[in-house]
């Protein structure tokens, strides 16, 4: 009765103390009566992070609050180490791992993940680190602690896969049971290393159960002899080209007459039937258009990712660009007509993303017409952040370089860069500035020419033209000589890299920063492992309810965010505000991420009844769709806690 009495004394004076701003007194009343929760929330508003942190974590622990007082951490490399060292000796392995991932020490982190007895999270970094051999070490030793582990059998075989090492990553993905989750993504890798090494029908048997599970076929169709058929309809006639991407196949098509390309995507190991799925939908919604200048679509055919288009006799552009610039008035109508194909594709919701000169192709009267619509879905859908996993970079726009969702405007770049190219023969980089303005190519082209070519490229998609159409307009409107006639006597300009730094860019004001480029107001933090893949997932998921994915700036370490008020929810959620945030996290989730903060603090009230989710760098360890969910139904009833 008298503990009871004392800790009712305790809470009071820490109540007290709290209302009077004296959170360092509160805190330690608080602590004094078990009170772990409000203790670490006290201590972290008087500024002493690692105490905070410390209290946070104590059983049965509060992972927001540790979350709070990691993030704030993040920025004191020193002090999150102390931390760490604190939290490691007294057994809290995990979260001394995420708070040394959080400051971005690695190799520290990956060692507390490793005692912590999570193999995966310390082998993929690791890898990152440039030491798959330790790796690879670690997720052994995983293994034989508990040799049916499937996560560490799944981790170690596509360690070993990626380095070449095919038979022991076939051992090691072999250990993965029938019946374990990631037996699908096992199949996948073991069908493609089985084909690697020879042993088709073992990797036949693999993608066989691959799709049953579910899976989208990891092998190309065999093709056998020269006149293999494939499909039963499509007669090989020759191999037209191959990238890691795809297979082009020369074709005789048995039931439609003629010749076709028969397009065969290649399958990564644990691609998702989703990304196929997009691709047929664009794939459909352009061939209804039925536009003279996309290249014609005779058949999709979705279990083995392959597409039939018409042959186009006349090659690509790039072929074309290889033997140098075209006549400025070639060039301006392929522009036209190319741009032209891709307004009708924009009127109907339906944006290329990988606009490049291989993707042009020529009927055999030269007519030009656009092809792949849709392929770039089968690349990553993070390319928006790792830029380059499919599609020449430097074609991509900026801003899906840096981590924004590509646009009509960002096709308009793309053929801006195109066109720019067809005009100085210049191939396009995005580590050497453009030596060459057209009107320095040819004698017929001015200061109009290349205000054009600089609008369409502009950093800027706001600056760019606001639509294809207009930029057929404007293409329209300038006359384009038909000679090839060299440009006028002054030298290029030698181009030379800017040595400013992205961060040079921000503007700091009012505590925060702007981006001088854009105009935009930036947030930014701590580039780690952790961060990045989950800003790869609300990058690919690209919804209104989630903060917007900026910039990658692995010089700077951070990753820069849409700002977003500080005013965090102090409401239960509207019906719309739920409706789109459940939404939201369903995409979120379908993209292999929990957020594992769907609280007040993240949750940022916006006009027009909705809500925006904050980005969270990382998630506790017992984060799962299920608690989102939970916590989004709690916040719809009574509000934040």
């Amino acid at each position: 009765m008298l503990r009871l009495v004392r800790a009712e004394r305790l809470l009071e004076a820490a109540i007290l103390a709290s209302e009077r701003g004296q959170a360092r007194d509160a805190s330690a009343l608080f602590e004094r009566a078990c009170d772990w929760r409000r203790a670490a929330e006290e201590a972290l508003r008087s500024g002493d992070t690692r105490r905070a942190l410390e209290l946070a974590v104590r059983p049965p622990g509060e992972a927001a609050v540790a979350e709070q007082a990691i993030a704030a951490l993040a920025s004191q490399p020193q002090l999150a180490e102390a931390a760490a060292t604190g939290l490691a000796g007294r057994g809290q392995f995990a979260w001394a791992a995420r708070t040394l991932e959080a400051a971005g020490l690695m190799a520290q982190a990956a060692g507390a993940w490793e005692r912590a007895g999570d193999a995966v999270r310390a082998a993929r970094l690791l890898e990152a680190l440039g030491d798959p051999m330790r790796a690879a070490r670690s997720l052994e030793a995983a293994l034989r602690r508990d040799p049916r582990s499937g996560p560490e059998a799944l981790a170690l075989g596509g360690l070993l896969a990626r380095f070449g090492r095919d038979e022991p990553a076939i051992r090691a993905l072999q250990r993965v049971g029938t019946a374990a989750p990631e037996r699908r993504e096992a199949l996948g890798w073991l069908a493609v290393l089985f084909d690697r090494i020879g042993l088709e029908v073992a990797a036949k048997e693999a993608a066989k159960e691959h799709a049953l599970l579910g899976g989208i076929s990891p092998l190309p169709p065999r093709l056998g002899e020269p006149r293999a058929t494939l499909f039963r309809r499509y007669q090989v006639q020759r191999e037209v080209a191959a990238s890691p991407t795809a297979t082009v196949l020369l074709c005789a098509d048995a039931i439609g007459g003629g010749v076709v390309a028969l397009k065969l995507f290649a399958a990564q190991p644990g691609a998702t039937p989703e990304a196929m799925a997009r691709l047929a939908g664009d794939t459909r919604a352009v061939r209804a258009l039925g536009h003279p200048n996309i290249v014609p679509i005779r058949d999709l055919i979705e279990d083995a990712r392959a597409v039939a288009l018409d042959w186009m006799a006349g090659g690509s552009l790039e072929t074309r660009l290889a033997r140098g610039p075209l006549a400025p008035a070639r060039a301006a109508e392929i522009a036209r007509l190319v741009v032209t194909a891709l307004g009708e594709a924009h009127r109907i919701g339906v944006v290329h993303r990988d606009v490049k000169p291989s993707n042009v192709l020529f009927d055999a009267a030269g007519a030009p017409a656009l092809a792949d619509f849709g392929a770039a879905h089968l690349g990553d859908g993070a390319v928006t952040i790792t830029a380059g996993v499919f599609g020449a970079l430097a074609y991509l726009s900026p801003e899906q370089r840096e981590g924004r969702p590509a646009t009509p405007r960002a096709d308009l770049y793309a053929i801006g860069v195109i066109l720019r190219e067809m005009l100085t023969g210049e191939r396009p980089s995005v580590t050497v500035p453009t030596r060459l303005r057209p009107s320095q190519a040819h004698a017929g082209l001015d200061a109009r020419h290349d205000d054009l070519v600089a609008s369409l490229t502009h950093a800027d998609p706001e600056r760019r033209p606001e639509s294809a159409f207009e930029a057929v307009r404007l293409i329209a409107a300038l006359p384009w000589p038909e000679s090839t006639q060299a440009g006028a006597s002054q030298a290029p300009v030698e181009g030379k890299a800017s040595a400013r730094s992205a961060t040079a860019r921000l503007e700091p004001i009012d505590g925060g920063a702007v981006d001088e480029w854009t105009g935009r107001r930036v947030e930014r933090v701590p580039l780690t492992l952790m961060a990045l893949a989950r800003a790869r997932a609300f990058a690919r998921v690209d919804d209104p309810c989630l903060q917007t994915i900026l910039r990658v700036d692995r010089d700077d370490g951070t990753l820069w965010l849409a700002a977003l008020p500080d005013e965090p929810l102090d409401r239960a959620l509207s019906p719309s505000e739920h409706r789109g945030l459940a939404e939201a996290l369903r995409a979120l989730h379908a993209a292999g991420v929990a957020h594992g903060h769907v609280d007040g603090h993240h949750i940022v009230p916006s006009s027009g009844g909705t809500a925006v989710l904050r980005f969270a760098p990382s998630a506790p360890p017992d984060a799962s769709p299920l608690t989102d969910r939970q916590e989004l139904e709690r916040l719809a009833r009574a509000g934040p806690r």
